[in-house]
């Protein structure tokens, strides 16, 4: 049986342009079922993937990957788009996908919004993306098949070397929580209640301090982490579409 690995998306719409950023440890799968709910409003989707993700090789997330490098795919994205013409864009993230979602709207000012989901900019020590990264890999490498002994030694440099670029992340994420106030354009904030990764309280931290946006905010109750696929997905698409009505209109 081929093993089929997830790819980035780009599904053609209408004029007006969406990136959608997936979570870390994750793929564009994340938000591909969004991205297709927003296809079918009209709307162009743009879906793709941070380096060292989706490889089938988790080590790669920390070999490959770095907050750095996940910032300039974001604006590899932007620029793709603008490089086919989209004049009107607006850019998602879920969870890390977030992080940097929210850098490009304090950077950029021609972006006309965009927001985050489940996002940790405001960090946390109530968190459980150590174990989750861990979870994620060991179904990773049953999925690819990699053998008992492998597996473990990959798990265990995982397990040694993962804090040090969840650090990385922290950093960064601090950054952006210290530029909140640049964003002037109207963004969208949303968070489950009983997200099981990060800190859910965090986000009204987020929402204060988006002192010069006016804040789509949306607090799923009942909602855990992955608000894209999960109890909350419907409504999400829902509380987006309108968001994205008044953007665009």
């Amino acid at each position: 049986m081929m093993i089929q690995l997830p790819k980035p998306f780009f599904f053609e719409g209408g004029p007006q342009a969406i990136v959608l950023l997936h979570a870390y440890a994750s793929n564009s799968n994340d938000v591909r079922m969004l991205g297709r709910y927003l296809q079918r409003q009209g709307y162009t989707i743009l879906g793709p993937m941070f380096t060292g993700h989706g490889t089938g090789e988790p080590t790669d997330i920390l070999t490959k990957g770095s907050p750095d490098a996940w910032w300039q795919d974001t604006q590899q994205a932007i620029q793709f788009l603008r490089d086919e013409q989209y004049k009107q864009i607006c850019v998602f993230g879920l969870s890390l996908g977030g992080i940097f979602a929210m850098r490009a709207l304090e950077d950029d000012a021609s972006l006309l919004g965009g927001g985050s989901f489940s996002s940790p900019i405001f960090t946390s020590q109530k968190n459980n993306l150590n174990p989750e990264f861990v979870k994620l890999a060991k179904a990773t490498y049953h999925y690819m098949k990699v053998d008992s002994t492998t597996e473990q030694q990959r798990l265990d440099w995982l397990m040694t070397h993962l804090p040090a670029q969840l650090d990385q992340i922290n950093q960064f994420a601090g950054q952006v929580a210290s530029k909140l106030g640049k964003i002037e354009q109207p963004t969208f904030v949303a968070q489950g209640g009983q997200d099981e990764l990060i800190d859910a309280q965090k986000v009204f931290a987020l929402r204060d301090a988006l002192i010069n946006s006016p804040v789509s905010f949306h607090y799923y109750e009942d909602a855990g982490h992955v608000l894209t696929v999960n109890s909350a997905h419907h409504q999400l698409e829902q509380d987006l579409t309108a968001y994205l009505k008044r953007i665009f209109n």
